[in-house]
């Protein structure tokens, strides 16, 4: 923890360096280079990160902008980090509330009956392999979209027009009842780590590029402790990402699913 906690206090003034290199009160978005973050540390006197994705990744999905940054903003408005192409990315202003999000407390958990080898819960390396493992094995996919998928790739990197290379923690493809395809990115989030509108906009464009033919249903995926996990279905209208739907899945053994839970779960359908 400790190790962490000085890796975001040494990326701080690197950050907030390269956004006042290039800011002004006019100016909604700017671009500006990786190798810009060595040169903002040996400008104010910092180590050089050792990892410099991990430092534009820690701002991009795991933690806030500075408050240094965040306040330059315009009311309703604040500033997020996208990619702009190979080792490029980008400040821009969005809506507030287009940067994270997170699941509603006010959702009911529908119960599944856990599939999950014990062995794979013994030996996941971190949350967001456990969970898209536990995603896969009881194939919430399907349930939540009802649709039959299939896992195409786990963490598919690759380069996208204008955004760089891009990461999809999991991909899928799907056919409904009337035979139409489909591609599903996922993203997963254990945690402290924050669901992200960027990542998500992100996978659509990989999914155009990619799967021109094939029809693109995004999904997030959060856990939520309890062996709750929360499951997003979003969609992106002028720039934005919004929720379509949000379901909240409980795995538990099958024993723990009574008769008048299954009734009740029957007259939904």
């Amino acid at each position: 923890m400790a190790k962490k906690a000085d890796k975001a206090a040494q990326y701080v003034p690197i950050i907030v360096y390269i956004f006042r290199k290039y800011w002004a009160e006019n100016k909604s978005e700017f671009e500006f280079h990786r190798d810009e973050l060595v040169e903002a540390a040996t400008a104010i006197g910092v180590d050089r990160p050792d990892n410099l994705g991990d430092l534009i990744y820690s701002f991009k999905f795991r933690r806030a902008l500075p408050p240094e940054i965040l306040q330059s903003a315009p009311n309703g408005k604040t500033w997020m980090i996208e990619g702009a192409g190979t080792g490029r990315y980008r400040f821009r202003l969005v809506e507030v509330g287009g940067t994270t999000f997170k699941p509603r407390e006010d959702i009911a958990a529908t119960k599944i009956p856990d599939s999950t080898p014990e062995i794979i819960g013994a030996y996941a390396l971190d949350d967001e392999q456990a969970l898209l493992a536990k995603v896969r094995y009881n194939r919430l996919i399907d349930i939540f979209l009802g649709l039959t998928t299939y896992s195409l790739q786990n963490h598919l990197r690759t380069q996208v027009k204008g955004m760089g290379q891009i990461e999809i923690d999991e991909i899928y493809v799907g056919l409904n009842r009337n035979g139409a395809q489909y591609v599903i990115p996922v993203q997963a989030k254990g945690g402290s780590d924050k669901l992200s509108p960027v990542q998500t906009a992100q996978d659509i464009a990989c999914c155009k590029e990619k799967f021109p033919d094939l029809i693109c249903r995004p999904v997030s995926a959060q856990f939520m402790g309890d062996d709750v996990i929360a499951l997003f279905e979003l969609t992106c209208e002028a720039e934005r990402v919004l929720i379509v739907e949000e379901r909240h899945y409980r795995l538990v053994p099958s024993s723990q699913i009574d008769p008048d839970t299954k009734r009740q779960y029957a007259m939904r359908s």
